[in-house]
């Protein structure tokens, strides 16, 4: 017997719209869903070894619970009830004893994230926080200071653009399969790319123009380029008028950063950043400057972001066809929004986060996301109180958050670790307990409100029964709920239920996903009237370059650049990023990927390795204030020679993931613990190290 099933892929967090086809209780193919415009049929290599980890023998087949010394790799098995009840005992022990807020969630952003947020309102716990924070909170909070807006809220209409600036931005490695085929069909089209990156990646390739500038001086070059515009007047003067606010205030200050001074600090000639200012504004306003989406490299990350999003504003391309657009949602074509668990009553919490966000300790990172680095130091310092428990929900602060050593001893202070996970991860590893997730094509999921310029809701449905003994997320934030006494929060008893509670009043019903595997709104895209009809939601109403978010919280809105020291004694600036065949930390044990790319390897500038006698693929010593680790040495000329680069996700040290045991150099051993005080993002290139030949 053969079905087609149209789903929503889970290998990573773009959750790109899948056909299935199953045969006889199997799963035999997986690709982009041929309904979907820029999917057409295609599909990524993360998501084509979907299969494999659907049948990967190296799951979690079942709940498990700890025997030996944490991170031992000692488990037995348990059956539901069992783990289920030990999980809800000791939550209750807990927060009788120190409080709900005494309680952490952390997760991948995902389709049930709203379920996660009620399990800790319901328990009266301020302390849920995501990935986005490690990735993205400060762009989050740049876009909020100039629009309103956060970066989740803001679409890029690739397919129309004329011209695209990349900021280490590797779209073509780090993927997301519909952006990059519009991408790809706008190149095909006449458009022009230029990429900014230390190191020639493979989206460098694709480019018109490629500037290999030093690393931490993308804000000289910004700055720069918004000196020639607006000094010779080569932006949206009408736009601007219209919906800027702050415009003189930033031409005084960059009066004094000229191409000249720019050039001293990147190493980018001033004659051509004048070219790609004049270039760029002959397509205005079909431009986009790239405000990225890892926004976590240095401690002035929100003025780097915010210097991007400047540029755009003054091309005029926020709300215009080949540039930037808001999101719309249903109401914008007079439909309702999917219901969410969060929208219900909840019991007042009395204390702030963990992370202080809210505080006079980070007034402006978004408490949807959070500043999940201060995990660490919430749990040592018992600071703003003591965290008894943390619930990881396909998320590892151990190889996400930086500074492993202390992330592991702070975590080894907890009375309980919960992992709720597909795989053996790290953070697993060192779990209490672990409740297996069933895998996205072993489950129906919440619905997915895809707000843009066509506003669609998408369903993640379920392909084939769960191949071992796992249970959905929201099932199983649901049982331990109805151990804790709050059961009545979550009012469905299995998926369909909550699907179809969701859909209640948006006028679709599951049936009406099946055959397309979403549904639509309405039929046209939706811009905004640019003369009259923007919507920004600042105090101004107005694009704020002299940002009253900012200023409201005594930070400055054009603060003195500081320069960039040159590397010296050996030194080099850490730089990590990503490769097309993993997510994060999550796939390296993937039998698939695994064989493709086994391990991470050290680029570093081929003079430098000249200079300290390692040769390529040869092992080194790399070594930082936080740890050290050996590594095969990439000598290469495609790096710039004061920074080295890794790939994010290596070196796991969960026993269990037998493919990944000790492969390669895990990042967050080598990385200090530094933050975007402002923006709340990790600054995670400004860690300094030394290699040296083994």
């Amino acid at each position: 017997m053969e079905k087609e099933v149209y789903s929503l892929c889970f290998m990573c967090s773009v959750r790109c719209p899948i056909r299935v086809l199953v045969k006889d209780g199997q799963v035999k193919w997986i690709e982009g869903n041929p309904h979907v415009a820029g999917m057409e049929g295609s599909l990524c290599p993360r998501g084509a070894a979907g299969i494999n980890m659907l049948y990967d023998d190296q799951r979690v087949k079942g709940p498990m619970i700890r025997v030996g010394e944490r991170g031992s790799g000692q488990w037995r098995a348990a059956d539901w009830d069992e783990a289920l009840n030990l999980v809800g005992r000791k939550l209750g022990e807990i927060i009788d004893k120190h409080g709900g807020h005494s309680v952490v969630l952390g997760e991948r952003t995902q389709l049930a994230t709203h379920v996660s947020k009620t399990f800790l309102k319901a328990i009266k716990s301020p302390n849920h926080f995501t990935h986005d924070a490690l990735c993205k909170g400060s762009v989050n909070t740049a876009c909020r200071s100039l629009f309103g807006y956060t970066d989740g809220q803001m679409g890029i209409h690739y397919k129309k653009t004329k011209h695209i600036v990349l900021y280490g931005r590797n779209i073509f490695e780090s993927m997301s399969v519909k952006e990059v085929n519009n991408l790809m069909y706008a190149l095909e089209n006449g458009a022009k790319m230029t990429y900014i990156d230390p190191r020639v990646t493979i989206t460098a390739t694709k480019a018109h123009r490629y500037w290999m500038i030093r690393p931490g001086t993308d804000l000289a070059l910004n700055y720069s380029l918004i000196h020639v515009i607006l000094k010779e007047r080569l932006y949206d003067a009408q736009y601007t008028a219209k919906w800027v606010s702050g415009l003189n205030a930033l031409r005084e200050f960059t009066s004094i950063h000229t191409p000249q001074w720019a050039e001293q600090e990147t190493g980018i000639p001033a004659d051509e950043i004048v070219e790609l200012a004049h270039e760029i504004s002959k397509d205005k306003p079909s431009v986009i400057f790239h405000f990225g989406y890892r926004g976590a490299s240095h401690t002035n990350e929100i003025y780097v972001r915010r210097s991007i999003m400047m540029l755009n504003a003054l091309m005029g391309s926020v709300e215009a066809e080949g540039g930037f657009f808001f999101k719309k949602g249903p109401e914008a074509e007079g439909g309702k929004s999917v219901h969410k668990l969060t929208q219900q009553e909840f019991p007042e919490i009395e204390q702030p986060r963990f992370d202080k966000v809210g505080t006079k300790d980070f007034p402006l990172p978004d408490p949807n996301h959070g500043v999940a680095q201060m995990l660490p130091h919430a749990i040592l310092n018992k600071d703003p109180y003591p965290i008894k428990a943390l619930i990881a929900y396909r998320f590892d602060p151990l190889m996400s958050i930086p500074d492993y050593k202390n992330n592991l001893k702070a975590i080894n202070e907890l009375d309980l670790i919960v992992a709720i996970d597909v795989n053996y991860s790290d953070i697993a590893d060192y779990a209490d307990v672990i409740l297996p997730e069933s895998t996205y094509l072993e489950r129906t999921d919440c619905i997915q409100q895809a707000n843009g310029l066509k506003p669609q809701l998408f369903l993640r449905k379920q392909t084939i029964s769960p191949r071992y003994d796992t249970y959905e997320g929201a099932i199983i934030l649901k049982q331990i709920g109805e151990r804790l006494g709050i059961g009545s929060y979550f009012p469905y008893n299995n998926m369909d239920d909550l699907v179809k509670w969701q859909l209640e009043g948006t006028g679709f019903s599951m049936e009406d996903f099946k055959s397309k595997g979403f549904v639509s709104y309405g039929s046209k895209q939706i811009f905004w009237d640019r003369k009259q009809g923007l919507k920004f939601k600042t105090p101004s109403g107005k694009i704020e370059f002299k940002s009253s978010l900012l200023e409201d919280a005594g930070f400055e809105s054009f603060p003195a650049y500081q320069p960039v020291p040159v590397t010296s004694n050996g030194k080099f600036r850490l730089t990590v990023g990503r490769t097309a065949l993993h997510t994060h930390v999550a796939t390296q044990n993937n039998a698939y990927l695994n064989y493709i790319v086994p391990e991470n390897s050290l680029w570093i500038n081929v003079k430098k390795a000249e200079e300290l006698g390692i040769q390529d693929g040869a092992w080194v010593e790399i070594t930082s204030k936080a740890g050290s680790g050996r590594i095969k040495a990439k000598v290469t000329d495609l790096i710039h020679p004061e920074t080295v680069f890794m790939l994010h996700g290596f070196g796991h040290r969960a026993k269990n993931a037998k493919r990944s045991y000790k492969k390669g150099v895990m990042d967050t051993m080598l990385q200090e613990n530094l933050t975007d005080k402002i923006g709340g993002s990790p600054a995670l290139h400004d860690t300094f190290v030394t290699v040296k030949p083994v």
